[in-house]
């Protein structure tokens, strides 16, 4: 009866520890994407920060092309939302849907620019907007580091979350769902989209 009893015990403590084990682990690893993230923010507050100076340079020169400076805008304080939701819940699926959607559509909005700033050398001289687009494409592969370094941590969590035996744990730990991975579209076929030509109408 007592050798049975310490069996009990010690199977029973080892299975606590190892509980104890997986949580701690959950945690870590939830607490890295969730990290990741971070960096992920910072970064693309830097770019929406960066898009204001950009709309207010090509304004004197795009006087006739107030649609295409308002779109731009109007993407970017979508994205700014989706940022904010995102922030507010790292890896929750609707977030990051929500977030790479806005981000898709501020890419598109800046690439639709892009096209309308060919049309002004002037512009593209400047020295103000030379400096602002290689901020931006700086701030552009400092997003791409961070978002790979984002998912990497995702996709470690999610791997250790469906493995056996913590799959078993998981879920009474607070840990029932994957991860969401952020995915942005491919920005060289948004930059490409464009090939509508436009006018400059008094």
């Amino acid at each position: 009866m007592g050798i049975t009893l310490i069996v009990v015990l010690v199977i029973l403590a080892i299975i606590i520890f190892y509980g104890i084990s997986i949580y701690n682990r959950l945690v870590a690893l939830k607490n890295r994407y969730k990290n990741s993230f971070a960096q992920i923010e910072v970064q693309l507050k830097r770019r929406y920060d960066l898009i204001p100076n950009l709309v207010e340079t090509a304004k004197g020169y795009l006087q006739h092309e107030r649609e295409t400076l308002e779109a731009v805008v109007q993407a970017r304080n979508t994205a700014v939302q989706g940022l904010q939701a995102a922030a507010a819940d790292p890896g929750s699926p609707e977030a990051m849907r929500q977030l790479a959607g806005s981000e898709g559509a501020l890419a598109s909005a800046l690439g639709r620019l892009n096209v309308v700033m060919e049309a002004y050398p002037d512009l593209r001289a400047s020295q103000n907007m030379q400096q602002l687009s290689e901020e931006l494409t700086s701030t552009e592969n400092k997003v791409a580091f961070a978002r790979q370094a984002y998912n990497d941590a995702v996709m470690a969590y999610n791997s250790y979350r469906q493995s056996f035996p913590p799959v078993v744990f998981a879920g009474m730990f607070g840990h029932s769902q994957d991860a969401s991975l952020l995915e942005f579209e491919d920005s060289a076929a948004i930059q490409a989209a464009p090939t509508v030509s436009f006018t400059n109408n008094p």
